[in-house]
């Protein structure tokens, strides 16, 4: 079965990090382009960011030069390091593959 799968998220004070993972389940990663999304509370799901089959990484001005994506092919994860986060990050965050699988979300919340 096709799944990915996230994992986390937590609570972090403002200016602190967090890396997320998502764990490719049913396939394999390297060969999808992969994406991550957010969802805050009352809000539609908006792009996070995204990284090609070839590795290239595409990013939302929001969160350009404080969040990265990377993968480990051995592991088949894709990982979102977050730095430098803000209270507006707070939401779900979800793993997408092309095709519709999505995750099932991992919360992240920033707040003092």
């Amino acid at each position: 079965q096709v799944q990915p799968v996230e994992s986390g998220g937590g609570v972090v004070q403002p200016g602190g990090s967090l890396r997320l993972s998502c764990q490719a389940s049913g396939f394999t990663l390297s060969s999808y382009g992969m994406s991550w999304y957010r969802q805050a509370p009352g809000k539609e799901r908006d792009l996070v960011g995204l990284m090609s089959t070839s590795g290239t990484t595409t990013y939302v001005s929001s969160v350009r030069g404080r969040f990265a994506i990377s993968r480990d092919n051995a592991k088949n994860t894709m990982y979102l390091q977050m730095n430098s986060l803000k209270p507006e990050d707070t939401a779900v965050y979800y793993c997408y593959r092309a095709g519709d699988y999505w995750g099932q979300g991992t919360q992240v919340t920033v707040s003092s």
